[in-house]
């Protein structure tokens, strides 16, 4: 075969006869940028360098992040109104509130105490509403299951009441606890149920007030997690309820007891102090009325009772806090119109307007004191001051009461 021979192209160069060794070609010149290629300085703009992609993303985590935390606001929101009007029509959950404020209100006449149980979020629940209801005045203690059966059951007497909160209804650490409790004492549950034969904790102890809970649709549904989200706050709204409601019964002036317990804190800096005698007086018309028969024991145990820790004998003598406190053994048995300096009649009560400031009242009582005759004696913390309005007697307050 005869091949045929073409000579070969590149472009390659070669240095002949030559002893270096190959040279790098020079770098080329560049190009000469274009307007359209030319860029603006590294140092130009650095503040807006983020990419249209990134600023999308972050738009939508945003948006993402507020909508999941308006659902839960809002879902929330409806469950509180959903529980209010359930509150408002149905008589079980009705009836159950009353006997609730009832129970609980008897309890604070009898100087009982609130004793409220729960177990995991439940218990977190009721250590609120625990600390409430003393700012009320209402008195009340938090007792865990777990440890009121290790010792602390100890601490429940015949004169409380109970309050076991359980969205369940069957808490094991509850249920284990009702047996070793009196069956007198007074009990109640807050719960997710809305009929006593429902739950596991009124048919273990029957006679048990409920307090429904309801939710208007389940955690799962609302959130994609059973959490305690929406029970918790139904638990912590009712508990409150409960607590203003008996709050209310027991004090004829509810601000001023919740000031006198809570001094502190930005609520005591911005809360606005009683100014008038008027407004701190007690109100006579709210004291109870003894017998003249009554002994001294009697008058005691009335005074006991009592919101104010005043009596009175019809609307002329009144028997003040003080004077029942320096009672003796002694006098218990004596009947109370002859035991000496325990009452008070209408002719040795000081009448002051009620418009007076309590500023110019304590200025008023140091300037008696000095200058009239027997004044240590007669402007004692002992002595019982009366606020009038055109001629009529309004409330009482003991002097002593007025300069602490």
């Amino acid at each position: 075969m005869t091949m045929d021979h073409h000579p070969v192209q590149n472009s390659e160069v070669y240095l002949l006869n030559s002893t270096h060794a190959h040279s790098m070609p020079p770098p080329s010149p560049p190009s000469p940028a274009t307007p359209c290629e030319e860029l603006p300085s590294a140092l130009d703009g650095l503040g807006s360098m983020t990419p249209p992609e990134s600023a999308e993303s972050s738009c939508s985590i945003f948006s993402q992040r507020l909508s999941n935390a308006l659902h839960v606001l809002t879902t929330e929101a409806t469950s509180l109104s959903c529980l209010a009007r359930y509150y408002e029509t149905d008589p079980i959950a009705s009836r159950g509130l009353d006997a609730a404020v009832e129970a609980i209100t008897r309890c604070g006449d009898r100087r009982g105490r609130v004793i409220v149980c729960g177990v995991g979020k439940s218990g977190h629940i009721g250590v609120k509403l625990v600390a409430t209801l003393n700012s009320l005045s209402i008195r009340s203690i938090f007792l865990h299951p777990t440890e009121a059966l290790h010792g602390d059951l100890g601490l429940i007497h015949d004169d409380d009441t109970l309050l076991l909160i359980s969205n369940s209804g069957k808490t094991p650490e509850l249920l284990s606890l009702l047996p070793h409790i009196n069956t007198r004492i007074p009990t109640m549950i807050l719960t997710s149920h809305t009929h006593p034969t429902n739950c596991e904790v009124i048919k273990r102890r029957p006679g048990t007030i409920l307090l429904p809970a309801p939710l208007h649709i389940s955690e799962t549904d609302a959130f994609g997690v059973n959490a305690p989200t929406i029970s918790t706050t139904m638990a912590l709204a009712l508990g409150d309820a409960l607590a203003i409601a008996v709050s209310r019964e027991l004090h004829s002036n509810l601000s001023s007891v919740f000031l006198k317990n809570h001094p502190g804190g930005a609520i005591g800096a911005a809360a606005t102090k009683p100014g008038k005698l008027s407004e701190v007086a007690i109100a006579i018309m709210d004291i109870p009325e003894i017998r003249s028969t009554f002994t001294a024991s009697q008058v005691l145990l009335s005074a006991f009772h009592s919101k104010s820790d005043w009596v009175r004998l019809g609307g002329d003598i009144v028997v003040p806090p003080r004077r029942i406190k320096k009672l003796s053994a002694e006098e218990m048995e004596e009947p109370a119109m002859c035991v000496v300096g325990l009452t008070v009649p209408r002719n040795e009560w000081i009448p002051v307007s009620a418009d007076m400031s309590l500023a110019e009242a304590k200025e008023w009582i140091n300037s008696m004191r000095k200058t009239s005759s027997r004044g240590e004696t007669k402007y004692s913390d002992e002595a019982i001051l009366v606020t009038m309005e055109e001629d009529e007697i309004c409330g009482v307050m003991e002097v002593g009461e007025l300069m602490a």
